[in-house]
């Protein structure tokens, strides 16, 4: 594939087309700033049409037979597992993501198809006992119809894969708008997947595009009937209230400030590699990513020694070479805001452990420590390679400290004691807790999710079937019915 010279465009209904707004969306690599591509932005109208496409093509894919979905679903597996060298290049260019990090990205973006394409054979739907003597009710599994899907810059492809693929397997159309640091990772790579694996044309779309240019368009177009959003706390209330006053459901994976807790019985240095997988995976540019790292008082001094060893031998650099640990972030406003952060924090009373330089887009880690608890940085998403640790006393305050906060969309807690690890996690608020792990996971059967503080709705294995189907109920009366009047 040549990726970024073919795929820069709008994908609709099939066709490969140019935006029809009057300025471009310019994709650089974050790394060197070389550009990559532009595409002219898709217009409201252009909104209209690919919806209009995907209702059109769907009906249709709704009554194939499900082993030509999965087949379609099969040839995709293939293709990614393919072409995977080169997709992990565009990765690398596009994001500026590690190299090891884009591996991890395709592999488990392989696993989801897999998992879609069993979805396709899902059984229809249940017979079900009846009050009335002779009747029986069929309660049928359908596609929802058309979904708009609205990605993110983390792990884009991934993210837009785990979406795309179960909601085309279970009989739906899908239109995507990837996020403009990701145009091709997120949109026009997998629609180009999925036309050599066979999809008819119409059922997945991408619209490269912007709100300045087509405001809520792509909410509030009559077709879709559901939509996917990850992103921002901020954006994800907009598009959640957005969708409420036009009755569509929502799936949303929104950003929090996840937390990672070391009890005192803990393996140090098994804590210590997940807080460094779970903050500084994508350079902490990951919704799942540790935001607040808690550390039993009475081996915090121990704790901070060992992260802090771990992190100064972090390579930062280019994300071509293997050795790099830590790539550019994906702006120098990012960079620049980031700094921002920081210096905020230490002229409120924090201490620094470590403090890295920031040379363009290279943001190397820091280490702070010392935040009072209460501190603004504590409530918000670090989108960056920013590590706090804060003290807790005893399992109780670690508890009472993770709830107090705004919540995350995953969590972990690390203990000797795996069934005291469960107790903790099933007292925290939030749909994904992890004992012994990282906090950033996937796995294509597991409800992946949250629905208390950021986020609504759920995705993979039982709850994508959940978001992108309805049930209809038929009932059947053999023999005479008796009528109450």
């Amino acid at each position: 594939m040549s990726f970024f010279g073919e795929l820069a465009h709008q994908y609709i209904d099939g066709e490969w087309l140019s935006g029809g707004g009057a300025w471009d969306i310019i994709d650089f690599n974050p790394y060197n700033g070389e550009k990559l591509c532009s595409i002219t932005v898709a217009t409201a109208a252009e909104v209209d049409r690919a919806y209009r496409a995907a209702e059109r093509a769907q009906s249709e894919w709704a009554k194939a037979n499900p082993y030509e979905r999965r087949e379609v679903l099969e040839n995709a597996v293939r293709i990614v597992g393919e072409r995977s060298a080169e997709i992990i290049e565009l990765i690398v260019d596009e994001l500026g993501g590690t190299r090891s990090r884009a591996e991890y990205e395709v592999r488990v973006a392989q696993e989801f198809l897999r998992q879609a394409a069993g979805q396709a054979l899902r059984p229809a739907g249940l017979l079900l006992p009846s009050l009335a003597d002779g009747k029986e009710n069929r309660v049928y599994r359908l596609p929802v119809g058309v979904i708009g899907v609205i990605s993110a810059f983390d792990l884009p492809f991934l993210v837009t894969m785990k979406t795309v693929a179960p909601a085309l397997a279970l009989g739906n159309a899908v239109v995507v708008k990837p996020h403009q640091n990701a145009p091709i990772a997120g949109g026009g790579l997998v629609a180009r997947i999925f036309e050599e694996a066979g999809l008819p044309a119409g059922l997945l779309n991408i619209l490269v595009t912007d709100s300045a240019e087509i405001g809520d368009a792509f909410i509030e177009h009559p077709v879709p009937k559901v939509i996917s959003f990850t992103g921002s706390d901020r954006v994800g209330r907009h598009v959640a209230a957005t969708a409420a006053g036009l009755f569509k459901k929502t799936v949303l994976e929104l950003s929090g400030s996840s937390a990672l807790v070391v009890l005192e019985d803990a393996d140090l240095d098994r804590a210590v590699r997940a807080a460094v997988f779970s903050r500084f995976l994508f350079q902490g540019q990951a919704g799942m990513a540790a935001n607040r790292i808690l550390v039993d008082r009475s081996v915090e001094a121990e704790f901070a020694e060992r992260l802090t060893a771990e992190v100064s031998g972090l390579t930062v650099g280019d994300p071509r070479d293997p050795a790099t640990r830590i790539g550019p972030v994906v702006s120098e406003f990012q960079a620049d805001a980031l700094t921002a952060l920081v210096d905020g924090a230490l002229a409120d009373g924090a201490t620094a452990l470590v403090r890295g330089r920031v040379r363009g887009t290279l943001v190397e880690p820091t280490v702070l420590t010392g935040l009072p608890e209460g501190s603004p940085l504590l409530e918000q998403e670090i989108f960056g390679p920013v590590a706090l640790i804060t003290s807790f006393d005893g399992e109780d305050d670690a508890v009472r400290i993770v709830n107090a906060g705004p919540g995350g969309l995953s969590g972990a807690v690390h203990t000797a004691d795996t069934e005291r690890g469960v107790r903790f996690a099933r007292r925290v608020t939030g749909g994904m807790f992890h004992v012994n792990g990282a906090t950033v996971q996937e796995d294509p059967l597991v409800a992946f999710g949250d629905e208390t503080r950021p986020g609504m709705g759920r995705l993979n294995g039982e709850a994508a079937v959940e978001a992108f189907t309805t049930r209809k109920w038929i009932s059947v009366q053999h023999g005479r019915t008796i009528f109450p009047f």
